[in-house]
């Protein structure tokens, strides 16, 4: 069964750092993108990064707004192959950052990841921001 899973979350303080994790099984993981999205409460789910796949260009890439950024700032997008796993580092946290953060990929090895094509998902990891 393929799947991915989410994990990582918790409440943490503002200026921490944290890194979640979204774990495939039943298919290879860098065979394909993988995003990472955040939902906020009252808010609508935002992609704030996406990795390429090893047959695509490999590279990060950041979103913020509708906008694109090769830097991530506060959050680094990587995979561990033997591990089969997607990380997301976020640091500085700050509550807007507050939300509920999962991985997904549409499959088709380049980001960004496309929401109505979105073939796996994971759950949801949920992270909260306060003192």
């Amino acid at each position: 069964q393929e799947q991915l899973v989410d994990s990582g979350g918790g409440l943490v303080q503002p200026g921490e750092s944290l890194r979640l994790s979204c774990e495939a099984s039943g298919f290879f993981l860098a065979d394909y993108e993988i995003g990472w999205f955040r939902q906020a409460p009252g808010k609508e789910r935002e992609m704030v990064a996406c990795l390429s796949s090893k047959t695509g260009d490999g590279e990060a890439y950041y979103y913020e707004g509708k906008g694109r950024f090769y830097t991530g700032g506060r959050y680094t997008i990587s995979r561990d192959d033997l591990k089969n796993t997607a990380y997301l580092e976020i640091s500085n946290l700050k509550p807007e950052d507050t939300a509920v953060y999962f991985c997904a990929t549409d499959r088709s090895g380049d980001c960004p990841v496309i929401e109505r094509y979105i073939e796996l998902q994971g759950q949801g990891t949920r992270v909260t921001v306060s003192s």
